[in-house]
């Protein structure tokens, strides 16, 4: 590669770099990163469930109950991360999570509740429980997204 083309190439990746508006977690314990990647592994966990529930993946007894034994010991972790001093860019996390906790806790009281439902009936190949429970997980999601989560990153 020509020198010049290689000088323009690194200052284009520089400046791309510069100019993105991801905003990194600075914060020394990393709060918001840890709570963020603990809900990565939910929808890792869950999007092959919902695939299983909409027909679109075979049931296979075994990998059901094990990802939902896997969403069921994920499920408790993220909420300690959502500390009064989590509450920090790059946070997604709406300020409501810290004003309304009693409706926040309800939420994830909620979600707990729907994941153990799924757990009780993810080895019983019953697909419509099955499909019952894995919508209920499903909306619990989006109902807490719905209140508590920000689309801004």
């Amino acid at each position: 590669m020509p020198k010049p083309a290689l000088i323009t190439l690194v200052a284009a990746t520089a400046l791309l770099s510069a100019c993105s508006d991801r905003v990194k977690d600075t914060h020394p314990q990393q709060l918001v990163s840890k709570r963020q990647a603990i809900f990565k592994e939910f929808t890792k966990t869950l999007e092959p469930m919902g695939l299983v529930a909409r027909d679109r993946q075979d049931y296979i007894k075994t990998d059901f109950m094990a990802s939902a034994q896997t969403l069921q010991e994920l499920a408790s972790q993220p909420w300690a991360y959502f500390t009064a001093d989590g509450n920090y860019p790059p946070t997604r996390a709406r300020p409501e999570v810290w004003s309304q906790p009693g409706e926040f806790k309800q939420a994830q009281d909620n979600y707990l509740a729907a994941i153990d439902t799924l757990v009780q009936v993810a080895g019983s190949a019953d697909l419509p429980d099955i499909r019952a429970s894995v919508e209920a997980v499903q909306n619990s999601c989006k109902s807490c997204h719905d209140q508590f989560r920000s689309d801004r990153q």
